[in-house]
Order: structure tokens, then C-alpha cells, then sequence
């Protein structure tokens, strides 16, 4: 486009070059990993918070609680199961670094992500049927 002194305006119509550099970019692995385990470590440390607090609050009702055992019990199996699912994520990162590439430690080592991914679904039910005892929360 020219402007009145008879100028193109290179800011208004990038150049097919610039685009081409801007579409070519590569994805790395590595920081779309890392950025992604640290997002689940947060997303896990909020929801371990989430429990102690909804815990908390249910043990300072006590019995006046409609569910209080059934919460207590549901509240506190989660817990258990993520600090369970914290140890496995360890033991497995471990596992990793050392003796991933021996043959024989590829079964144990799928046997616990499998025990992982199972306890992470576990956890999700669990946390579904606390948000629906919980009576605190009204749907209108």
C-alpha cells in the first residue's frame, strides 16, 4: 500500500517470507513435555488442597454432616490414592533414568503406569461422588 509521500507500507502486508517463517516453526518435544508435567504437577498439588480443605471442613462438622462417614471415607481415599499415585510417578521417573532399557524391567515398568492411570481414574470417581454428597453445593 503507498502512503500520500509515495512510500510502501511494508507494515500492513507482511511479506510472504515472514509468513513462511512464522508457519515453519517446529514443535520441541522436551518444552511441550516439561511444560506439561509441571501443569499436572499443579493441577494435582490443587486438588490434594482441594481435599485437605474439603476434609477439614467436613471433620468440623462432624456428625451434624448428613453423609459425614461417607465423606469422611471418600475424602480420605483420595487422598491416600494421591499420595499412592505421587509415589508411582516417582518410582516410574526413576525407573526411567536407571534401567528403562533393560528388557526385564519393562513389565514392572508398564504394570505401574497401568496402576497409575487405574488410581488416577479412581481418584476422578472419587471426587465426583464427593461433589455429590457434598451438600453445601445447591443447584438451583
Amino acid at each position: 500500500m503507498v502512503n500520500r509521500n509515495g512510500v510502501g507500507n511494508q507494515t500492513e502486508f507482511p511479506s510472504r517470507e515472514a509468513e513462511m517463517v512464522a508457519v515453519g516453526k517446529t514443535l520441541d518435544a522436551n518444552k511441550y513435555a516439561t511444560k506439561k508435567t509441571i501443569a499436572q504437577g499443579m493441577l494435582d498439588i490443587a486438588l490434594l488442597t482441594a481435599n485437605a480443605s474439603q476434609l477439614k471442613y467436613v471433620l468440623q462438622l462432624g456428625h451434624r454432616h448428613e453423609f459425614y462417614h461417607i465423606m469422611v471415607s471418600l475424602i480420605a481415599s483420595s487422598i491416600v490414592l494421591q499420595i499412592v499415585v505421587g509415589i508411582l510417578a516417582l518410582t516410574l521417573n526413576m525407573m526411567r533414568d536407571c534401567r528403562l532399557h533393560i528388557q526385564e524391567y519393562r513389565f514392572s515398568a508398564l504394570a505401574l503406569n497401568y496402576i497409575n492411570l487405574g488410581s488416577v481414574f479412581v481418584i476422578t470417581v472419587l471426587n465426583i461422588l464427593v461433589a455429590a454428597f457434598d451438600p453445601v453445593a445447591v443447584v438451583l
